[in-house]
This record gives structure tokens, C-alpha cells and sequence, in this order.
């Protein structure tokens, strides 16, 4: 009895403790719910802004701003110079300038809130004011671009907006997003500031069009493919948000005229999304294309010592990669690369060609640099070996010159020397001749006397002229120990 007693405590031991298990599960479950919960509140009340909407409003303020022409026409010309002058000029800072100052918004934003409300009068309007918006910007920057001096100069800022990528699609995006949500908050926003978002993706664009279309017309169909792209994405930006934040549909009295405009709307919507989806799909394509062989050009080509890469090129329609190097390219190597490149998910079915010389092999190059150092260094032994032995000419020469000086004289003063004292002592002399000659004043008796051929400079005078000679007689009769001297005219 006691035995049985005593294994019933334990069953029910047993059973309490799966109770505080099972309790303690639940308390752990209603802790996290109660976390979620309150995450997903914080979240809500952080991100959500539609109770902040002033829909109303919205919708008047961007058809206020929809209307192109007066002194909305000439903001836009002169931004539009400022930020040709900016690209012109490489400066970004100039180009942001133009951007703060640029009213390019309204008729993009008058797009894409027409077809979110259904308003067709309304995007006609929109259509009208961004046709005259684009044919103003694009004269502008012709204009600027053709007569304007050394505006013919096709800078990076300029060639960064010929080539549309990826990020040019985002940064339209969610610029066009950041804009139509501060416009859509109630109260007062700078939306002048939020336009710089868009001025970002379409004054860059415009302004290199018009410089295509003043001296590369392929520059210009580049330059408008990008700006267009970004038109359509800042629209379509300003459509979900407005659709999100269920904007009031346009009533129409005739129900058939509102299906009709609906069925309109949509079908312009989808049809002007064609091309941009399109563009946007080859984009990512293209995108992923580039980011795969840059990796195998970094990780398997260049982190390789062994191979001397110059340089490579992707051709992404005939799905070719060229690679050239410096240098014979083994078999082996050709085959470990081409099995290397199938490890890229984007290109492993690219053709690699690689290209090599084999003339210019790195054994080949060493031995010839050697060999041309060695060339150098007997060149330079040999110069400086002739230029010693001019030098030693050179002194013997001199030393002839004086021996024979001083023979043909009949004293130890030789002509170098003299001459080289006469000119130290007399600066303004130019030229010195010096020689003995015979005389005979009664054509018995023969007599020597030293004759001397001066030129002095130009602009001294007669009279000090006429004392340097006195004063150079006197010298060289002391030099030569002669009396008779002669200076002749």
C-alpha cells in the first residue's frame, strides 16, 4: 500500500512539471506575439504616410504647376544655360546649381497623377507643357553648344549621360517617389528642393542632347533614350504612389465616356511602358554581363603574375570576350581560362578569345632589355673615352699654338695669352690683332715694329676710343718691351 502510495506522487510529480513546461510555452508564445506586435506598430506609425495626405490639395498644386510658359519658361532657359556651362565645364557643383533653380516637375508629375486619377484633359495638358519643355531645353542647349566658345569639348559629365545604366533607371525612380511623397504631405514643403531629385535625372540628359544635336547626332539619340526612360519611371513613380495612396478616381456623368478614358488611359500606360521595360530588362541584362566579367578579369586574369594582361573588351551581342596580353599564352593557361570563365553564371557561355604575341614573350623581352642596358653602358664607356681624348688634343694644341706664337714673336708671350689680357683689361674691345712688321723709311734700312688691328664696340665715342688705344699702346710696350708700335686704321 505504502508502495503504490508513493508511486502516485511521482506520476503526479511528473505531471506538474509538464504543466509548467506547457505554461511556459505559452507565456514565451504571447511574449513574442506581443513583440511582433509591437514591431509591427512601430514600423506602421514610422513608415506609413497616408494618414498624412492631403489629397485634395495634392491634386491642385500639381496642376498649378503643369502650366509652361512665362516666367516659368525663363527659369527653365537659364537653368538650362547654367547647367550647359556646368557640363561644359566638368563641374558638378555648377550642374547641381542648375538643378535647384530648374521648374521641370509639373508636367511630369501632371502624367503620371492623370492617369492615376483618370484625368484625360488633364494629361493632354501635361503632354503639351513637357513637348514645349523639351523643345525649349533642347534648343537652349543647341544654341549654347554651337556658338558658344570651346563648347564643342566632350567632357566626362557630358559622356556619362550618352550611355543610360542601371542606376540612371533608380536614381529617376526613387527620385520621382521622394517628390510625389513630399507633395502629397499636408502643410507647406520646399517642393523646390524635392525637385532637384528630378532635375538630377532630366537637366543632364536634356543639355547633352542639344550638345548632339549641335556636333554628334549618336550623342543625342543617347542622351534622349536616357532622358525619356527617366520621364516615364519618374511618371510611373508618381502613378503608384498616388494609386497607393487611393487618390479619388475623376466622375465622369456618362459611364460609358469614363470607361472609355479608363480603358484610354491604360492602354497609354501600358503601351509608353513597352519600351522602358524593355530598355530597363536589357539594362540588367547588360548590368549583369559587366559586373560578371569584371570579377573574371580581377580574380582569374590579373591576380595571375604570370600573364602579362593589356587590356580586354565584352561584346555582349555576339557574346564574345577579347582578352590581349604581352607575351606567348600557353595552351594550358587558354584552357584553365576558359574553364574559369564557366564558373560565371552571366557569361559562362561567352566565347573567350585570347590574344598574345608570341614575339613578345617575357624571356624574350628580358634578354633584349639586358642586352640593350649592356649596349648602353659600352656606349657610355666609349663617349667618355673620346671626350678624353679631346680634351687631351685640346691641350696640346694649346701648347702648339704657344710654341709657335712664341717662336714666330721672338719672345716667351704668346698671342692666346696676350689676347686673353687684352680683353680682360678692356671690355669694349671686340677684336685683336697683333703680328710684326718690316718698315723701311729710306728703302735702305729695314726696321720691326709691331702692328695691331683693333675693333671697339659700337657705341663708344671718338674721343674715348681714341684714349682706350693710347692706354693699349702703353700696355703692350711694357708687355713686349717695344717702343714702336703701330695700330692700324
Amino acid at each position: 500500500m505504502e508502495e503504490n502510495k508513493f508511486n502516485f506522487s511521482e506520476e503526479e510529480s511528473e505531471k506538474n512539471k509538464d504543466q509548467k513546461v506547457e505554461q511556459s510555452k505559452e507565456n514565451v508564445k504571447k511574449d513574442a506575439q506581443g513583440l511582433f506586435a509591437s514591431i509591427s506598430k512601430f514600423l506602421n506609425e514610422l513608415l506609413d504616410f497616408r494618414e498624412d495626405t492631403d489629397r485634395n490639395a495634392t491634386i491642385e498644386a500639381i496642376k498649378n504647376d503643369i502650366p509652361f510658359k512665362g516666367a516659368t519658361a525663363w527659369i527653365l532657359v537659364c537653368s538650362i544655360f547654367v547647367a550647359s556651362i556646368g557640363l561644359n565645364a566638368d563641374s558638378t557643383a555648377v550642374v547641381i546649381g542648375a538643378m535647384l533653380i530648374s521648374p521641370l516637375m509639373g508636367p511630369i508629375l501632371g502624367i503620371g497623377m492623370s492617369i492615376a486619377i483618370n484625368d484625360i484633359d488633364t494629361l493632354k495638358k501635361s503632354l503639351v507643357n513637357l513637348a514645349t519643355m523639351i523643345v525649349l531645353s533642347l534648343l537652349t542647349a543647341f544654341l549654347f553648344f554651337k556658338f558658344f566658345p570651346t563648347a564643342d569639348i566632350m567632357t566626362n559629365e557630358l559622356f556619362g549621360r550618352t550611355k543610360p545604366d542601371l542606376r540612371d533607371v533608380f536614381i529617376a525612380f526613387f527620385g520621382g517617389l521622394a517628390l510625389i511623397i513630399a507633395r502629397t504631405k499636408k502643410g507647406t514643403i520646399a517642393s523646390v528642393i524635392f525637385g532637384v531629385a528630378i532635375a538630377t535625372a532630366l537637366m543632364p540628359p536634356l543639355c547633352t542632347a542639344g550638345y548632339g544635336l549641335a556636333h554628334n547626332f549618336d550623342y543625342f539619340l543617347g542622351a534622349m533614350n536616357l532622358f525619356t526612360i527617366n520621364t516615364i519611371f519618374i511618371a510611373l513613380a508618381t502613378f503608384i504612389v498616388l494609386k497607393l495612396l487611393r487618390f479619388p478616381m475623376l466622375k465622369y456623368a456618362n459611364s460609358k465616356k469614363r470607361k472609355r478614358i479608363a480603358r484610354l488611359a491604360s492602354l497609354v500606360a501600358i503601351i509608353v511602358m513597352i519600351w522602358p521595360t524593355i530598355s530597363f530588362v536589357d539594362f540588367y541584362r547588360q548590368s549583369g554581363y559587366e559586373n560578371d566579367y569584371n570579377s573574371f578579369i580581377s580574380d582569374e586574369v590579373t591576380s595571375n603574375r604570370e600573364l602579362w594582361f593589356q587590356n580586354g573588351t565584352l561584346n555582349s551581342e555576339s557574346k564574345k570576350i577579347t582578352l590581349y596580353f604581352n607575351g606567348e599564352i600557353s595552351e594550358a593557361t587558354e584552357v584553365d581560362l576558359r574553364n574559369e570563365l564557366k564558373r560565371y553564371e552571366k557569361i559562362n557561355d561567352f566565347e573567350l578569345e585570347i590574344s598574345g604575341n608570341k614575339n613578345r614573350s617575357f624571356d624574350k623581352i628580358s634578354e633584349a632589355y639586358d642586352r640593350a642596358i649592356r649596349d648602353l653602358d659600352n656606349k657610355d664607356n666609349i663617349i667618355a673615352g673620346l671626350q678624353k681624348q679631346i680634351t687631351e688634343l685640346q691641350e696640346n694644341i694649346t701648347n702648339l699654338n704657344q710654341q709657335v706664337e712664341a717662336k714666330g714673336t721672338g719672345n716667351e708671350i704668346s698671342f692666346t695669352n696676350l689676347s686673353r689680357d687684352a680683353k680682360v683689361r678692356f671690355k669694349d674691345l671686340e677684336y685683336f690683332g697683333y703680328s710684326n712688321m718690316l718698315t723701311s723709311k729710306d728703302f735702305i734700312n729695314v726696321d720691326t715694329i709691331s702692328a695691331l688691328s683693333l675693333k671697339w664696340n659700337k657705341n663708344l665715342s671718338d674721343s674715348i676710343r681714341l684714349q682706350k688705344e693710347n692706354e693699349l699702346k702703353d700696355w703692350l710696350k711694357k708687355e713686349l718691351k717695344r717702343d714702336n708700335i703701330l695700330i692700324l686704321k
